[in-house]
């Protein structure tokens, strides 16, 4: 029966070639169909390329520089994770360009030439037999843009995936690469595009409840990423107001601030967090997704950073998926700030040890069908027909 199955091996290894020599050893003669590798953005990731591409020259490659890299071990640093995908699939991967100048046309490019690929035409593209997986160069900002050139081709096409990123805390210095085959590019977005009768599901987990309280979005800016008044009063202080706390107290991270109680986007029963990201001196808050003058957001109350993500791992992911064997993970990097401020990372990344086989890193930043997301952990679970 069809079925999608997952090896995955890590190293500590420096040097790219020994790095993936140890890696290839410990997938025992895999023979994939297709091979994922993350790694930091610290690494030569071109060298990384050539080696993974000689060892499985028959593979498609997608990968990505990292924040840190995800298995069931945990969350780690300064590693380099090798995916070996087998089963019943075909893939197609596309690649857009230009992000920063053209991000509509990159996304449409990145999914029209995956679905070329597989010979599949627009109209079959939201059928349970395709989902897309999607990577983008984090710190070019333009997810919703791609999302639209993406999401044109069939509205009702599933995808899933998170932005390239770096562990460099300076934004000055902040910088991404992406892998397709025998590229290593930035400024792009590649979306690979997976056909299957085997069972999966897009999913997507967050540790955040509804409080019922709603703030209105009374101006924005014309960058549309930044809220001047909340209610009609200066954004800061009215969201300081709405938590109790200083406007010193807000900034995503703090103990007290953002992550503690953000703001999502209500759509139908589902929440999407869109969490403000920090005060700028003007009184002005600064989001990482656009914003539109006028929307309504509740805001949501933190739970329990562990429990609720090992509940996905336990609970949710068997409800949705069929003898869940394969996992693509993309876990927002805030979700890692908001843990080790509440003194939880050791505990979160241990709750990664009850997830399926898997393959993943932190993100910059998160994409759910055509929305863009944060603090988020997205998913692409495949699983096994009995």
């Amino acid at each position: 029966m069809p079925s999608v199955t997952l090896k995955s091996a890590r190293t500590d290894e420096q040097d790219p070639v020994r790095a993936i020599d140890k890696l290839v050893s410990k997938l025992e003669g895999a023979e994939p169909k297709l091979v994922t590798v993350y790694a930091p953005r610290s690494f030569d990731h071109v060298a990384l390329n050539k080696a993974v591409r000689s060892r499985f020259p028959k593979a498609r490659l997608i990968g990505a520089s990292s924040a840190g890299e995800i298995d069931r071990d945990g969350i780690h640093q300064n590693s380099v994770l090798l995916g070996a995908v087998s089963g019943d699939f075909e893939v197609g991967i596309g690649l857009g360009r230009n992000l920063t100048t053209a991000a509509v046309a990159a996304g449409d490019s990145a999914i029209g030439d995956a679905a070329r690929q597989l010979d599949v035409r627009d109209d079959a593209l939201g059928t349970k037999r395709y989902v897309a997986l999607v990577i983008d160069d984090g710190f070019r900002y333009k997810k919703e843009e791609f999302l639209m050139g993406i999401m044109s081709r069939n509205q009702a096409l599933v995808a899933v995936g998170g932005g390239a990123a770096d562990s460099e805390s300076d934004p000055a210095k902040q910088s991404s690469v992406i892998h397709v085959d025998d590229e290593v590019t930035t400024d792009s977005v590649a979306t690979v595009l997976f056909k299957t009768d085997a069972p999966w599901a897009a999913m997507r987990n967050h540790w955040y409840h509804p409080t019922g309280r709603i703030l209105r979005l009374t101006k924005v800016d014309v960058t549309t990423n930044r809220a001047i008044e909340i209610d009609g009063k200066p954004a800061a202080q009215r969201y300081a107001e709405l938590l109790g706390v200083t406007i010193d107290d807000l900034e995503f991270g703090k103990p007290k601030g953002f992550g503690i109680m953000p703001t999502a986007l209500k759509v139908g029963r589902e929440y999407f967090i869109r969490a403000p990201w920090k005060p700028l001196p003007d009184g002005s808050i600064l989001f990482a997704n656009m914003l539109e003058e006028g929307v309504e957001l509740e805001l949501v109350r933190i739970g329990d950073p562990v429990g609720d993500t090992r509940k996905f791992f336990d609970v949710d992911i068997p409800a949705r998926v069929q003898s869940p064997t394969a996992a693509f993970l993309f876990h927002c990097s805030g979700r890692m700030w908001q843990a080790t401020a509440m003194g939880e990372a050791e505990n979160l990344s241990k709750a990664f040890g009850s997830a399926p086989e898997c393959v993943g890193f932190n993100v910059y930043f998160e994409t759910y069908c055509g929305f863009h997301i944060n603090t988020t952990l997205t998913s692409l679970v495949f699983g096994a027909s009995s």
